[in-house]
């Protein structure tokens, strides 16, 4: 998601239904996507050469995700911070969402062929932080799209209490969550 900065804008009522319809549509994609990836997951077997190609591009593509992540999250720690302006966050976050999303299609995409075990509990549970990790990402939009009207030197400090804790919320969340999966698949040798 690319957010253009406009500052000292207001935001329209008619934005915040219209983030709160693209909210929802992302949520039931996301979902959809995440249960085609799980059934697909346990009806194909990939074997060999393929498997171990897969298997390395899930990798890479975990790299791509979460690197960009662990990026904008340090960037956006610094603006809590005071050491980064908001501009610079917000820009770097429009920067690294491409790299973010297409990272995580290529994992679940991959993800499907590597034939995860249902069986196993540390599977369910890395599966089960893959989607809130899709959803909490989903969730930041309509906060960065509040953010982005906001003058370019808006402080975290600045922020109404319920932005800072929704800021704080997926900030958790996120880190959690990719750390779990990350854990997990390693631990499992999954990847």
């Amino acid at each position: 998601m690319t957010y253009s900065a406009a500052a000292g804008r207001k935001i329209p009522r008619e934005s915040h239904k219209s983030s709160r319809r693209l909210v929802g549509i992302l949520c039931v994609t996301a979902v959809a996507a995440w249960a085609l990836a799980v059934a697909a997951g346990l009806s194909v077997t990939v074997e060999g050469p393929p498997r171990v190609l897969s298997l390395a591009v899930h990798i890479l593509a975990l790299v791509l995700a979460f690197g960009a992540i662990l990026l904008v999250d340090w960037h956006g720690f610094l603006w809590l911070i005071g050491r980064r302006e908001l501009a610079e966050t917000i820009r770097l976050d429009g920067a690294a969402g491409p790299l973010i999303w297409s990272g995580t299609a290529i994992l679940l995409f991959t993800g499907a062929l590597l034939s995860p075990d249902l069986s196993n509990p540390w599977t369910l549970v890395k599966l089960a932080a893959v989607l809130v990790l899709m959803l909490n990402g989903i969730m930041l939009i309509p906060l960065m799209r509040r953010l982005v009207v906001m003058p370019p030197t808006t402080t975290f400090a600045a922020l109404p209490l319920g932005q800072r804790i929704h800021m704080l919320l997926c900030l958790g969340i996120s880190q959690t969550c990719w750390w779990a999966a990350i854990v997990i698949g390693f631990v499992n040798a999954e990847f």
